[in-house]
């Protein structure tokens, strides 16, 4: 049946290929995966939506809520240990390296594993988001269809991009931080020919959502109160707050992940674990339960009915006080029990917990700054914060910026969200140079930068560098036995070997022509005598960061690589590095070139 599919797609697209100019043809694809991701971001959101009311009927006036989250996890952790073998790679990182080290080849089983691990996850109420499985899933989407599609590397790069931008239109409504957002973390060089591509997909994406969901926007949030420039000093000192607790969401995070997720027990008693820990969590802080997006709905809108609610122990504070007591610990431990719900087993993002904690912190410090009798527009500082925490935490300043705007129609608030965002990505990029999801990956050279240069030794791997086909002399040979060689070849460089291949040094013929020449017996002249240490030696799975690095510091321009057993493998030459790179640099396309 697949096959039947995939043959009659290929004929269709070799007819239109035909037909059809580059450009046409790739936003035709465009068009096709724009669609697709739309429609599957549609599908998640149903899904999800659907079991969280299962979940609210089960539950009725009660705090049964908190027990589902263990059901969630365990759930999760099941589908992935036996229909996934136990290995699931998660959110944007697994896009990023895909691009970087894999061709932007994304395997077939991402189109669909995050849709129901993530459903079983945040559905069942776990406090994560559901926008890194959309991307991942948007993502795959874009890279399994250009395979079929039989496109080039670069065109797949661009159709993750749209698969991307799609999932994250579909979900929020807002095309233009679809694209900005593909833009802005996935595609770290970008030609300005690939956002015509980019917006058809997103667009797609919307319309999906629009026409079957028939949802305006996920707030349909009103502005109360205009933007008023004399409030711009609170907001100056909101993005300050949102940029430092970006950084303390990402360390606490980061470090509540880990320790669940290596903690020595089966991965059965880790969600168990992890949920009750979560249970205890939302008995004392309900809007933790979930996305977050009800909670964030009224904090935004200034209704605090679902603040009130929660806040007995608080109240001995002061109804006024007690609140921002209450919000304040909420932004606290957000970053907790999204840490515990991901290091447990679930499968879900942090796109959704930092608008959460954002809206939060903004509403705390508006609420705190009225306390003090100086009034400014709780809802618009909501908004505000969600922008700059999001800002803060993914690394996406201008989509933090336009996402807000979109999904509540609240252009009006341009100036401080763009003054918001700004600053807090300016506090966490002058502390942390990635975000925690990229860092160490990028440590590690595995993910694109903002360098080009850096971008394309990415690409290239020793493995299609390294030449083979150099000369091995055992160490007990004499130089009469090297000059055999020498006649019998060009090489101008030898390794020398010990036992099983150990690799010991290296002869180079600049170093022994006179004693070629002048020695009466080349004979009693053993190879072990004439041997060096190279400079530097690489290891075969050595990233080339560091493997450029070792040539500039050496100033070699062969150098020795060594397998894992430290035997000799090859030589990598620095011209044939320098031509590798050349060719890809030649290979970077725009759409309307010929």
């Amino acid at each position: 049946m697949l096959k039947s599919i995939k043959y009659l797609y290929q004929s269709l697209l070799f007819y239109f290929r035909l037909k059809l100019s580059k450009v046409q043809f790739l936003i035709l694809i465009a068009i096709i995966v724009g669609f697709i991701a739309g429609m599957s971001a549609v599908l998640f959101k149903i899904l999800v939506h659907q079991m969280q009311r299962l979940v609210e009927r089960w539950s009725g006036e009660h705090y049964y809520f908190i027990f589902f989250p263990v059901i969630g996890l365990i759930l999760t952790v099941i589908v992935i240990k036996y229909f996934f073998h136990g290995k699931l790679e998660k959110g944007i990182a697994l896009v990023l390296k895909a691009i970087a080290l894999k061709a932007s080849i994304i395997p077939f089983k991402n189109t669909y594993a995050h849709i129901v691990t993530s459903t079983l996850t945040v559905g069942f109420g776990g406090s994560a988001g559901l926008e890194a499985p959309i991307v991942a899933t948007g993502s795959s989407i874009g890279s399994n269809i250009s395979r079929v599609s039989e496109l080039s590397y670069q065109e797949r790069t661009l159709l993750i991009a749209c698969g991307a931008a799609a999932g994250i239109a579909a979900v929020f409504n807002a095309p233009i931080a679809g694209v900005i957002f593909a833009i802005e973390v996935l595609l770290t060089e970008t030609i300005v020919s690939f956002f015509i591509p980019l917006i058809i997909a997103s667009v797609i994406g919307v319309l999906c959502s629009k026409i079957i969901l028939q949802e305006n926007s996920l707030f349909n949030f009103v502005l109360k109160q205009s933007f008023d420039y004399t409030n711009v000093p609170y907001y100056i000192f909101l993005g300050i707050l949102c940029g430092t607790f970006s950084l303390y969401y990402a360390k606490v995070f980061k470090y509540t992940e880990s320790i669940i997720s290596h903690s020595k027990i089966s991965y059965i008693a880790k969600a168990v674990l992890g949920g009750i820990i979560l249970m205890v969590l939302f008995y004392i802080l309900p809007p933790l339960f979930g996305e977050g997006y009800n909670s964030i709905k009224q904090v935004a809108s200034s209704n605090e009915g679902i603040l009130n609610s929660n806040i007995s122990f608080f109240n001995q504070f002061g109804a006024n006080w007690g609140i921002v007591l209450f919000a304040i610990i909420v932004v606290l431990v957000k970053p907790i029990a999204t840490g515990i719900t991901l290091g447990s087993g679930g499968n879900g993002g942090n796109f959704a917990p930092s608008l959460f904690t954002g809206a939060f912190l903004g509403f705390s410090f508006s609420r705190l700054i009225n306390n003090l009798s100086i009034k400014i527009p709780i809802g618009n500082f909501s908004l505000v914060g969600m922008a700059g925490l999001l800002s803060g935490v993914m690394y996406c300043p201008l989509t933090a910026t336009f996402l807000i705007a979109e999904i509540t129609n609240g252009y009006e608030l341009f100036i401080p969200l763009m003054l918001v965002s700004a600053i807090s990505f300016l506090i966490v990029k002058t502390y942390e140079p990635f975000s925690m999801e990229t860092k160490k990956l990028a440590g590690e050279g595995k993910i694109f930068t903002h360098s080009k240069e850096k971008n394309i030794l990415t690409t290239l791997s020793l493995h299609s560098l390294l030449q083979n086909n150099y000369i091995r002399i055992a160490a007990d040979k004499s130089l009469l036995d090297l000059v055999g060689l020498i006649k019998k070849n060009d090489k101008h460089i030898y390794a020398v070997v010990g036992k099983k291949d150990h690799f010991l040094g290296i002869i180079e013929l600049n170093d022994i022509k006179q004693l070629i020449f002048e020695s009466a017996s080349l004979q009693n002249i053993s190879i072990k005598s004439l041997l060096k240490e190279p400079k530097a030696t690489l290891q075969i799975n050595e990233n080339m960061h560091t493997v450029m690095e070792k040539f500039d510091t050496t100033q070699s321009w062969y150098l020795p690589v060594l397998n894992e057993k430290g035997q000799f493998a090859g030589f990598v030459s620095k011209s044939k590095m320098f031509d590798m790179y050349r060719k890809t640099l030649s290979d970077q396309f725009d759409l309307y070139q010929n």
